[in-house]
């Protein structure tokens, strides 16, 4: 049984110079849901767009069963789905039904297959009345919504998220915590809001100046006051 996400002493550089990545290792198995934290400039969305192949850095990365490597990324990407931060950098077409097809078309399924992906993302994410309307006038929340559908109409293994609640209202934020919570598959999430972290993630990954400086039980973690303060982390 493979492991959903293998990650195995992994460094990166940018351009610049600045090492974003030390030696990380992290192993998450199917169906498992974990917390990505720590501050700003941790390496926790480096590390996240090294998972479908847009970064590579020193080391080895593997996604359900597959080396990241540029010979696979086709099949990397159809198995691991990434919802950038900002839905605007995922939602292109003239409408939402184009941009939740636009995967499954890529990989070259016929139109009447497209449809059927398309209607079971959109429903999957309670938006199966929006396929005719423009991805650019609804709202964040909604947004949010139909990013996740891109993704979800590929069948992904595991579905990786940046800040998925940022931006939010309360409503709308809560809506999407009970939408992850209720998607069967590997998660692996980044995200400042810990207070979705311990409602929803068992397990919790804390990232600091591009290392791992823990990984544990969610609850257990929330409880070393002196670790999260350590790492710019508040208890909710």
């Amino acid at each position: 049984m493979h492991h959903s996400i293998e990650i195995d002493d992994l460094s990166f550089s940018y351009p610049d110079s600045h090492q974003a990545l030390h030696n990380v290792s992290l192993s998450i198995k199917p169906n498992e849901k974990v917390a990505l934290v720590g501050p700003n400039g941790a390496g926790k969305s480096t590390l996240i767009l090294h998972l479908n192949g847009i970064l590579a850095g020193q080391g080895s990365v593997c996604v359900a069963g597959l080396p990241v490597i540029k010979e696979n990324l086709g099949k990397v990407r159809a198995r691991v789905g990434l919802v950038f931060q900002s839905p605007d950098d995922q939602l292109f077409s003239p409408t939402v039904y184009d941009d939740v097809a636009f995967g499954p078309r890529y990989q070259g399924f016929p139109e009447d297959k497209v449809r059927l992906l398309v209607d079971e993302a959109l429903a999957t994410v309670s938006m199966g009345d929006y396929a005719e309307r423009v991805s650019h006038h609804l709202s964040m929340g909604e947004k949010k919504r139909i990013a996740i559908a891109t993704v979800l109409s590929m069948k992904p293994e595991v579905l990786v998220l940046d800040e998925p609640t940022a931006g939010l209202d309360p409503r709308a934020r809560r809506s999407l915590i009970n939408l992850l919570r209720d998607l069967p598959l590997t998660m692996l999430v980044s995200t400042h809001d810990m207070h979705m972290v311990s409602e929803l993630f068992p397990r919790m990954v804390i990232m600091d100046v591009g290392r791992v400086v823990a990984d544990g039980a969610t609850l257990d973690l929330m409880e070393d006051e002196e670790l999260l303060t350590a790492h710019g982390l508040e208890r909710p």
